[in-house]
């Protein structure tokens, strides 16, 4: 049997039975753990004492991202969930808050280095190594895809450029000057980047850059094939999602591949995914085909262990069995948030959605979002879209991507065609839905 401590090196291959007895092993001393040390969960299980038995899971009260925040806001600054001492933690983030209060995030040194090891799969598999020369693009203030994220683009063994957001000029001069081979950013930065080469650099392309490698995160669209060819077609580099996460679970642990569109589960050494009905909360089987909102249980953390905790991303398991690569661990997509889905007239809509098919078009940019000016029931859905740079609008145009989207979707959506460059590039997290 493997070691009960840290993250099991080439654990994304092991066989099922062996990852099986493992999360067992550790399920056992982390259930101890949380009954000893976490003031929180002892008070929230009440008379329920855990037996360090799997199979208790489905029985356990959920949690999620508000009880987190009251219990921050009542016990500051980590709440009673905190389960060791203050001088144990080596290292704080914290959210930007954008959607809610900042939380505030706890690591201790094992959870940081699990945590960097976790991730350096995910980006390993898609494609980063040794001999690559990579600038991280992500903020670095606070934010865990910041340093966290720096620490296991390092893991990989790869050159590391801490870059951060802003000053995109010198970011241009410095991919150059440097030679750098791969970045890493949100599936939405590269708009940016276009932009000031077509400010400052009117004779340079993107692919000029010399990029084989483009590693994203924070922002869905990289499994939409129209959207990654458009930007494998821009830059000249391969283009995976390398850094599917949450942020109060696990940063990074999981990733595309070469081989598939779909995220690799990189982290069941360390996490137990379940699936459930988002509306009942009912457990659904962790089987191909099944969709439903993923939920994430601890089996080795230190500083703020979770019990079944609602992630709020709604994917679907595309396949259990041993893939391509050789990889064991399981794949899935991402449909979308719960907190931004949309129901139209019945029928469940998300933004990855919508933008599956307006990334069709070649006379669009790819950039959108969906303004909803009341409270629900919507009998449409209103998305502005726009054009690419030198497309012309023709006449009818927004009524094409409407039957589109009809067709494919099977609702109603009101198309405003916008110029180009007429929505916000943003050098974080690009919202989607806005409501009014």
């Amino acid at each position: 049997m493997t070691s009960d401590r840290g993250a099991i090196p080439g654990a994304e291959f092991m066989p099922h039975a062996e990852i099986g007895r493992l999360q067992q092993q550790r399920w056992r001393r982390q259930a101890a753990y949380i009954m000893s040390a976490s003031a929180y969960y002892r008070k929230r299980l009440g008379q329920v004492r855990l037996t360090g038995e799997l199979d208790e899971l489905a029985d356990l009260p959920f949690t999620d991202k508000e009880m987190l925040r009251r219990e921050q806001f009542d016990h500051p600054p980590f709440g009673h969930y905190l389960a060791t001492r203050p001088d144990k933690i080596a290292r704080i983030h914290r959210t930007s808050g954008t959607t809610g209060v900042a939380m505030n995030l706890a690591l201790t040194s094992t959870d940081a280095e699990m945590t960097a090891r976790v991730a350096a799969r995910a980006q390993s598999a898609a494609g980063l190594g040794s001999g690559h020369c990579v600038i991280h693009c992500l903020n670095y203030q606070l934010w865990m895809g910041g340093y966290t994220d720096h620490a296991s683009l390092e893991a990989t063994g790869a050159t590391v450029v801490p870059y951060g957001v802003g000053g995109t000029q010198n970011l241009i001069r410095t991919i150059i000057e440097l030679g750098v081979t791969a970045i890493s950013c949100t599936p939405s930065y590269p708009a940016v980047i276009e932009a000031a080469l077509r400010q400052h650099y009117p004779d340079m392309a993107p692919r000029d850059l010399g990029l084989t490698l483009g590693l994203f995160g924070g922002e869905p669209g990289l499994d939409d094939p129209a959207f990654r060819k458009r930007l494998e077609d821009a830059w000249g580099f391969a283009a995976r999602n390398a850094n599917y996460g949450v942020s109060d679970v696990l940063c990074n642990f999981a990733a595309q591949t070469e081989y598939t569109n779909d995220l690799h589960f990189m982290a069941l050494d360390v996490l137990f995914p379940e699936l459930i009905d988002p509306y009942t909360g009912q457990r659904l089987p962790w089987s191909e085909g099944e969709r439903g909102e993923l939920v994430l249980t601890h089996l080795l953390k230190e500083a703020q262990p979770l019990l079944r905790f609602r992630t709020g991303d709604i994917i679907t398991v595309t396949a259990t069995g041993t893939a391509r690569c050789g990889r064991t661990a399981p794949r899935f997509r991402v449909v979308g948030r719960s907190d931004d889905m949309v129901v139209v007239r019945g029928l469940n809509l998300f933004p990855t959605m919508i933008a599956g098919v307006i990334n069709q078009f070649r006379e669009l940019s790819g950039e959108y979002r969906i303004v909803l000016d009341g409270p629900p029931p919507y009998d449409y859905l209103p998305v502005e879209a726009e054009l690419a740079e030198g497309a012309a609008h023709p006449q009818g145009f927004a009524q094409v991507i409407e039957a589109a989207l009809k067709r494919e979707l099977g609702a109603t959506v009101r198309i405003t065609v916008l110029p180009a460059h007429a929505l916000p590039r943003t050098e974080g997290k690009t919202r989607r839905v806005f409501r009014r």
